[in-house]
């Protein structure tokens, strides 16, 4: 449920009622999410936009990182292994649909990026490519990037997975 609010304020602000419709949940639910949410400064109000009593919710872009498997504990290991479950299944979906509207879609039609490649590096090595890697995120997402007209959310995912055999 958090991980779908969330997707949803990566479009924009929205209150609580707006969400609930979207996902066909109570308002009650989606605004105890909401709280637990901000609890954690993954999304926050927007008071500019609250009417009265009506708040408005926006998501919190940030870094977020996880400790590693060896320092996680048997609870986080089984909570992380659905998220990344649910990432994995939002990725398919996220594809399916841009495959479906490409059509539709002008010149973002072309946008679709697909590289793979293979690494041989130790850990370490594996850790500062990482780092580049989201150095290179926050260089092209920074706010004055989105301001152009043709500008788009894009979904960029990197998975990196060991072979073990």
């Amino acid at each position: 449920m958090r991980q779908k609010i969330e997707q949803c304020l990566r479009r924009g602000p929205a209150n609580s009622a707006v969400l609930a419709r979207e996902l066909d949940e109570s308002t009650g639910l989606v605004s105890y999410h909401l709280r637990q949410l901000a609890k954690h400064g993954l999304v926050e109000e927007v008071p500019e936009l609250a009417k009265g009593r009506e708040r408005w919710w926006r998501a919190v872009p940030g870094d977020r990182r996880f400790p590693p498997y060896s320092r996680q504990t048997p609870e986080m290991r089984k909570a992380l292994t659905e998220m990344h479950r649910l990432n994995l299944a939002e990725l398919i979906d996220s594809a399916r649909r841009f495959e479906e509207a490409r059509d539709t879609l002008g010149p973002w039609a072309d946008a679709a990026l697909f590289s793979r490649a293979t690494l041989r590096v130790d850990p370490d090595q594996l850790r500062a490519f990482f780092e580049e890697y989201v150095a290179l995120l926050y260089r092209y997402s920074a706010p004055e990037r989105g301001d152009a007209p043709e500008a788009r959310t894009v979904l960029v995912r990197l998975l990196g997975i060991p072979e073990t055999g």
